[in-house]
Parts: structure tokens; sequence; C-alpha cells
């Protein structure tokens, strides 16, 4: 149990998750929470993402990896991390001596490769696993399977059959209809969704007339990607009953609240915590302010209000955590 702070009134429970502010961490932004920990206290985060972890060790991209961009950044960091056995080994005791939720995200290249990793962080101190759905299917032909609405509710199902920790899919914007997907996904026993990973770029070097980034292309975050990822929330909200976990460019308060009225019942801060390490508690706190400017007792009391009926499709979570 997550012991209250900030009187309770920030508290939320996504699909059984409960935490004590709705503000995580964008995975692959936080590393795994304990590289922060001299810069803000972990148990005033909601929960911490950890970044991308799969079975075995993975080496990432070649070359140059991240490059800033016009209100933003491109990376292609190639989802590099030491493993599952070394997470479960080295990382997760650490975690567990704070009083904070952990969610890992996970990824693999087939989808029993994916119940394989959730088989194995199927353990005490993992509270939930974020499925990262934009690797590649060697088995199809190197389809991702965050594109394809079949693939990706096939590695749901592969994660739900091997784990009994809460499931979110994150999903890709880069797809010609995400509502679609967010459908999938939940048919396939999602219990939440997480939106959105980031925009596919490029950065060209005009004086070297080649790529900057060595993987060539990249994944593009910051506040640049924020009117898209809240439209595309805004249109999922609609359209599933599972919560949903609301991120991209957001770099205050008003930007997460932003989300929350677009019908996001939790948000995840990335690219801002490369500017202000304790970002997500600085956010929490602007959350408070703006409970008391509109007479609300609880931050759930405002997912979905700018829908058209109002509310979100889902129920909304009024429990104190």
């Amino acid at each position: 149990m997550v012991k209250a702070l900030y009187d309770g009134r920030l508290a939320v429970d996504i699909a059984g998750l409960k935490m004590a502010t709705p503000v995580t961490t964008g995975s692959g932004t936080f590393g795994f929470g304990l590289e922060f920990t001299d810069f803000l206290d972990l148990e005033k985060v909601g929960a911490v993402t950890v970044k991308g972890t799969s079975l075995e060790p993975a080496a990432g991209n070649k070359g140059q990896r991240a490059v800033e961009t016009p209100s933003g950044m491109l990376n292609c960091i190639g989802l590099e991390n030491p493993g599952s056995e070394y997470f479960l080994e080295h990382t997760l005791p650490e975690l567990k001596k704070y009083n904070v939720p952990v969610i890992v995200n996970i990824y693999g290249h087939t989808p029993e490769e994916y119940g394989a990793v959730a088989k194995k962080l199927d353990v005490d101190g993992v509270d939930a696993v974020e499925i990262n759905i934009s690797c590649p299917n060697v088995k199809e032909g190197g389809i991702v399977f965050g594109t394809v609405p079949e693939a990706a509710a096939e590695v749901v199902r592969a994660v739900k059959a091997n784990t009994g920790k809460m499931v979110i899919a994150k999903l890709s914007p880069n797809v010609t209809d995400i509502v679609v997907m967010a459908k999938a996904v939940e048919a396939a026993g999602a219990d939440a969704i997480s939106m959105i990973n980031t925009l596919l770029g490029t950065k060209i070097d005009i004086e070297r007339q080649r790529p900057v980034l060595g993987n060539v292309t990249g994944g593009l975050s910051g506040p640049a990607v924020r009117p898209v990822a809240v439209r595309l929330v805004y249109q999922v909200a609609q359209a599933v009953h599972i919560p949903i976990i609301g991120m991209g460019g957001i770099m205050c308060a008003e930007d997460a609240i932003e989300f929350m009225l677009a019908g996001a019942s939790a948000v995840a801060v990335g690219t801002a915590n490369f500017v202000q390490p304790d970002i997500a508690e600085t956010i929490a706190h602007g959350m408070l302010a703006y409970l008391d400017r509109h007479n609300a007792q609880n931050i759930s009391e405002i997912v979905g209000l700018a829908l058209p009926n109002g509310k979100a499709s889902m129920p909304l979570f009024n429990d104190a955590v």
C-alpha cells in the first residue's frame, strides 16, 4: 500500500495499481529510477516506470543516439539494457527499498519472447508490466507489433498468459488509426493503455550531408508532439473502457492536466526529466494548486471533462491510496 501524500487528493487507482499521484515516469527517460535519487524522493512519484527490459542483455544501436530538435529531441537508443536477470538481481532489490509502485517496460521480438520476459518478472516488487510493442516481429518478416492490430493483440495475450501483474499496452502513434489498435489490445486483455510512444523522425547534417543519427531515424519526443498526443488520447478515451496513461511532451502541471481532461487517468513525464530531474514532484504540486482553484477534492474528478459527454467511458476511481 502506497502511503497517502498530498492529503490523498492526488491518489488514483489505475486498474488496481494504486498511486499516490497520477504522475509516473516515461520509460527510457528515467533509467531504472535509482539514477535520479540524488534529485528527488522516489516516494513522491506516483510510480517508477523503468527503461525497456528484455530477456537477455541488449547493446542498443551504434553511432550517435540522440540529437536535440526544436521543442524536443530525437533518440534511437535501441533499447539498450542489462537484461531481466540483472534487473532482478541488482536493480529490483534497490527499488524495493522505496515505497513506490514499479512498472517495468518489457520488449521482445516474438510473442513467446514477450511472454517469457513477463513470466520472469512476475515477482514481488514488480507491480505492473508495460508492453513496448514497437519491436519488429521476426517471425512475420519484421513487421512492427504496434502497427498491426492482430500482432499487438497476440503480444498482449502472450503477456497476460504469463503474469498476474497489471498489463499496460504502450501504443505507437505511427499508425493509420490508433483507435483500432486501442480496441485490439483492450479486447486481448490489456488492463490499461499508455500513449503515446514517440513519433518517427530524422535529422540531416547539412554540412556532412548525412543523417545525424546512427540509426537514421529516431523517436521524436518533447513539447512538439504534445498536441498530437492529446488529440490521440482524446480519441481513444471515447473508444475504450480501460484506463489511459497519457504522455507526450508534458513539461508542467498544466500540460499534465490537459491530458487528464482529454481522458487520461494518469500521466507519464518523459523528456522533461532531462531538463528538470524533479519535474514529477513539481507537476504534482501544480496539480494540487489546480484542484484548489477548481474546488475539486480528488484529481480523478477532472478525468475526461473535456470529452463530448463530459466524462471518459471508463469508470473513475476515487479511493484513497
